[in-house]
């Protein structure tokens, strides 16, 4: 008789699913915490057909942005372009020097681990890495994330919510000119993962000013991934 048996996960993963909390404590002071900025450009905008073109992350520990821990991947791809391209302007025929999905989440699980995600619409990235996590290794992320659309609107009062059932979360452009950040290399991975990140600090320093205090986790947006 056959007995099924389930495919071992690689180490690497095991080890970022042991070392990732599903929860960040409400009381973390902010400068205890360790963010990845992430953004990813894909073939369409349907997170189950769908695939990643390019991805890039850029870390942010104690209000700094660390230059060197900085990276940016591109996926071996051969899927059939959409409307999407007409974005970021990546053909899959760019991709044929890329690497693949597998080895790519080998190496960003370790840089994602025990971290804060953040992204701008983060949603739609997280459901694109869910999606290749499943097929590769039958999990998702562990990591909390934090959506920038919805930290503006509650740290900048232009945004801030009306109650009114029609209200849309502001675009990047639009908080980048609220904060008066000019965005870098728009519909890029890496130009937008920049843009985020100093989007990030701008609004920490402007939610600490309204508390009157230094920033704890729990006076953040965190959502599950």
């Amino acid at each position: 008789m056959f007995w099924w048996r389930k495919t071992p996960r690689p180490p690497i993963v095991e080890a970022y699913l042991d070392g990732t909390p599903r929860r960040v404590p409400g009381k973390t002071p902010l400068a205890d915490l360790r963010f990845i900025v992430l953004d990813c450009e894909t073939t369409g905008f349907n997170a189950t057909q769908d695939r990643m073109l390019s991805l890039a992350i850029a870390e942010l520990r104690s209000g700094r942005l660390h230059i060197n821990r900085s990276a940016s991947w591109l996926f071996r791809q051969d899927r059939p372009v959409t409307e999407a391209v007409s974005v970021h302007g990546i053909l899959p025929s760019d991709t044929a020097f890329g690497q693949s999905e597998y080895e790519i989440l080998l190496e960003l699980l370790p840089r994602l681990q025990g971290a804060v995600i953040i992204g701008h619409h983060i949603g739609f990235d997280v459901a694109m890495l869910n999606a290749a996590m499943k097929r590769h290794f039958h999990t998702t992320l562990r990591n909390q994330a934090l959506d920038t659309a919805r930290f503006a609107m509650s740290a900048i009062e232009a945004f801030a919510r009306t109650g009114y059932p029609g209200q849309r979360e502001p675009t990047l452009d639009e908080v980048c000119a609220q904060c008066g950040l000019p965005p870098v290399d728009r519909h890029t991975a890496e130009g937008d993962t920049f843009t985020t990140a100093m989007l990030f600090l701008a609004m920490c320093a402007r939610r600490q000013r309204q508390i009157g205090r230094p920033l704890r986790a729990g006076d953040l947006p965190l959502a599950q991934a």
